[in-house]
């Protein structure tokens, strides 16, 4: 795998293209953790952890698969904006057999402050800028609707720790983080659906 690491993601995309083999499974394996990221923030939001992880792969290879060399956005944009869109359909599809519609989504990631909004790779530039002031205005609603004990429990969760992670460097019982994150999904979720109104 280390064969491909100081190479551009656009330059092993058009090798790719050309007939090597091997450079999908290491684009896929390089992008690992950050569907994983994504996935944790959209559990939040409604969705299963580990089909939300599963969608998220599904939506980096379509990234691979799709990404065209010669457009203007990098590779790594073009597949943040695959998963996100995976992502979203899962937990619109979802949330949909249960009678309760999404209606918005917004990812919970500092990681993804810079990030595309869904439609990035087609909107002209001043929607793009919208959308993501839209998002940045929403995050900090969220934000300031979370007490600072549960903002920091968000940001460890969002970083990948576990409960017992999470209880442990806040001196806080695994319990509790977990009372704590569902007080954060419900706020999540009266923020988004005021956000959709």
């Amino acid at each position: 795998m280390g064969q491909y690491d100081n190479i551009s993601d656009e330059e092993l995309i058009s090798r790719l293209r050309g007939g090597e083999k091997g450079i999908a499974d290491y684009l896929m394996e390089k992008y690992k953790g950050l569907v994983r990221q994504k996935a944790r923030a959209m559990y939040l939001i409604g969705g299963d952890t580990d089909d939300l992880s599963q969608e998220g792969m599904i939506g980096l290879f379509k990234a691979v698969r799709d990404y065209q060399p010669d457009r203007e956005a990098s590779f790594v944009t073009f597949a943040r904006m695959c998963i996100d869109r995976q992502l979203y359909s899962a937990i619109q599809n979802s949330n949909r057999q249960k009678h309760m519609p999404l209606n918005c989504y917004v990812s919970l990631s500092q990681e993804d402050e810079e990030a595309p909004v869904l439609d990035q790779w087609v909107e002209n530039p001043e929607s793009i800028i919208i959308g993501q002031e839209s998002m940045r205005d929403l995050q900090k609603k969220i934000s300031s609707s979370l007490s600072p004990m549960e903002n920091k429990v968000l940001s460890y969760f969002l970083d990948g720790k576990t409960y017992v992670q999470i209880g442990e460097i806040m001196d806080k019982s695994p319990k509790s983080i977990d009372n704590a994150l569902q007080r954060i999904r419900t706020k999540i979720r009266e923020e988004l659906e005021k956000y959709g109104k």
